[in-house]
């Protein structure tokens, strides 16, 4: 008897057991909420498309649990923010925003939002997926007075407490229109001379974390568009900590970022990064009076361990800065190849203080750094080459160090003086298999962050520049302190010079290039060279490097 009970004890158990978890499976399953601001209604389940919620404000309301999605009508426009707070999905269940469709021609649900802060807002959250939507923000037409270093974002992701955050994923947005100003303000040059700007701005996409030992991870901005606003397109800002960068592992890639009053992508505190195949023009735009008006295409600051290729970066605007792309000071290991860079007033390769280990290689510069200092308020002159030891205003210069220079190719057309700047702190210093293309005449100028870099009677340390092919001996400065021990000069005989594409800057001259570079070995005392490797198997157009390397950033296909 006592063996009969104790299996039906066993039997009943298990069954107990079998139908909490089919039950706890039942209370966790997925749900989608539906929203249309035209045939919704708040008081509706929201569970079906057939009774939806109307307004995003109901978001607060709901207890978002992982799988939930939250699903907007096509074709329809919602005027009150997205707001995420606090809520956590799971690797394989992650939280989904996105559109649903409601006609045979749906087009993406649309969020503008004037007189809010931001379009979307997702702050404290983890496992995130927000996908296939159109934002703007801007002002109210009502005068409102403004909140001192206040800012509006189509899209906002923040911390607030101390936690690791993890997958925040933004894919397919298109991001447009965002102002904090009303139209017709007015800026002064002050203004647009301060380091970042002092006023008020709009903002495209902006990851921010402030909060001590929190750490945004696992970033991912993909195919996405942000156009015309008034300071930078996409925006990643951390304070570093004695632990930890505050943003680590992310992504930006396949988005095109263009007539951004300020830079096209910035950022700051970030660690791990991989910013590939996208697209930034009209960088420091300045066709409305509430843009900064000054910015490069793109820059990092205070950052470790990124790789930044294959994109382009053309027409940054601006009377200082506004480079192709460039790495600010505080920064190691950045890294630029396979990009293509043009008509930016700003420059091409600019390397500032405190910054190791940094390289440009097998990058295209076509008419970059054409400014001229003191003409159309321009403060700096533009440099199709810097190396300055800047590391903010009233600090020594220092550095930069282990600067990689090696198989670019720069074309600089006769009505450009292609100017160039070489502090005397920089210490580690490569250029080699570079064409130098540059028809005009080059030029020597200060290294001018603000103030002008002082002569004094420092010189570079530890260099290596040799191999390198000039056009003539004017497209290298005479006065400059470091020179090519063993240049080359010759005409590489571009398809196409000033063109637009990659393919317009294959040379012919196989005589002079083919086979003619040299391998690239770490500086001396540089234990790191690289960490993503010195010998690269590929060329800009993606062609194999066999034997020794040619010269310039294309091989020349072997027949």
């Amino acid at each position: 008897m006592k063996s009969i009970s104790i299996t039906r004890f066993i039997g009943t158990t298990l069954l107990l057991l079998f139908a909490i978890v089919i039950t706890s499976c039942e209370t966790k399953k997925s749900k989608n909420y539906y929203f249309n601001p035209i045939s919704g209604n708040n008081q509706n389940s929201g569970t079906s498309k057939s009774a939806p919620f109307k307004t995003l404000s109901k978001i607060k309301e709901l207890t978002l649990l992982p799988g939930d999605s939250i699903l907007l009508a096509a074709n329809t426009t919602f005027t009150t923010p997205l707001i995420l707070e606090n809520v956590q999905g799971l690797k394989q269940q992650p939280i989904v925003v996105s559109n649903y469709a409601n006609s045979k021609n749906s087009q993406k649900a649309v969020i503008k939002t004037n007189g809010y802060l931001n379009g979307i807002r997702v702050e404290n959250a983890s496992f995130i997926e927000i996908n296939n939507l159109k934002i703007s923000a801007n002002p109210l037409k009502a005068k409102k007075k403004s909140t001192k270093q206040e800012m509006r974002c189509g899209v906002l992701v923040n911390t607030s407490v101390k936690n690791n955050y993890k997958h925040i994923y933004l894919k397919n947005l298109d991001v447009a229109n965002v102002f904090y100003e009303n139209e017709n303000i007015s800026r002064s040059l002050k203004e647009t001379k301060s380091a970042n700007g002092t006023q008020n701005y709009g903002y495209g996409i902006r990851f921010i974390n402030k909060t001590k030992d929190a750490v945004l991870n696992d970033i991912k901005i993909e195919s996405c568009s942000v156009t015309n606003v008034s300071h930078t397109g996409i925006k990643l800002t951390s304070w570093k900590n004695k632990r930890n960068y505050g943003i680590e592992n992310f992504m930006i890639s396949n988005t095109k970022v263009s007539r951004t009053g300020g830079p096209g992508i910035q950022m700051s505190g970030v660690k791990d990064g991989h910013i590939f195949n996208n697209t930034v023009d009209i960088s420091g735009s300045n066709d409305d009076s509430r843009k900064w008006a000054r910015g490069s295409g793109l820059w990092t600051w205070g950052s470790a361990n990124v790789l930044i290729e294959k994109n382009r970066f053309t027409n940054a605007n601006g009377p200082g800065d506004s480079a192709g792309a460039h790495i600010d000071f505080n920064c190691n290991n950045i890294v630029l190849q396979y990009n293509f860079s043009a008509n930016n007033a700003g420059g091409f390769c600019e390397i500032l203080g405190n910054n190791y280990n940094c390289a440009y290689r097998y990058n295209i510069s076509v008419n970059d750094g054409f400014r001229v200092k003191g003409e159309n308020n321009a403060f700096q002159e533009g440099k199709v080459f810097w190396l300055s030891g800047y590391v903010g205003s009233r600090k020594k210069r220092n550095g930069p160090f282990n600067s990689y220079f090696y198989n670019n190719t720069i074309y600089v057309k006769t009505s450009i003086k292609a100017k160039m700047a070489i502090t005397r702190k920089a210490k580690g210093v490569l250029i080699a298999n570079n064409i130098f293309h540059i028809e005009g005449y080059s030029k020597m100028v200060n290294g001018d962050q603000y103030n002008p870099e002082k002569k004094d009677k420092s010189v570079s340390k530890n260099i290596f520049f040799e191999n390198n092919l000039f056009l003539h001996k004017s497209s290298w400065p005479e006065k400059m302190p470091i020179q090519d021990k063993k240049p080359m000069f010759g005409d590489a005989k571009f398809k196409n010079l000033g063109g637009p594409s990659l393919q317009d800057y294959i040379p012919s001259s196989a005589e002079l290039i083919k086979n003619k570079g040299i391998n690239i070995q770490k500086l001396a005392n540089d234990t790191i060279g690289s960490i993503y490797g010195l010998s690269l198997k590929k060329d800009i157009l993606g062609n194999t490097i066999i034997g020794l390397p040619d010269l310039g950033a294309v091989e020349i296909a072997t027949e």
